[in-house]
C-alpha cells in the first residue's frame, strides 16, 4: 500500500468517525428532549 492510499483511507476513516460521532450526539440530544417532554407532560 502506498502512502497516498494510506492517507486516503485514514481521511475516509476520520470523516466516517466524525459523522458517527455527530449522529450519536444527535441521538443523545433527542433522547434527552423526549425524557424532558415526558417528565414535563406528566405533571
Amino acid at each position: 500500500m502506498t502512502p497516498e492510499e494510506d492517507k486516503k483511507i485514514r481521511a475516509r476513516q476520520k470523516s466516517r468517525a466524525i459523522v458517527t460521532g455527530l449522529l450519536l450526539g444527535a441521538l443523545v440530544i433527542l433522547f434527552y428532549a423526549i425524557t424532558i417532554a415526558k417528565i414535563g407532560g406528566g405533571q
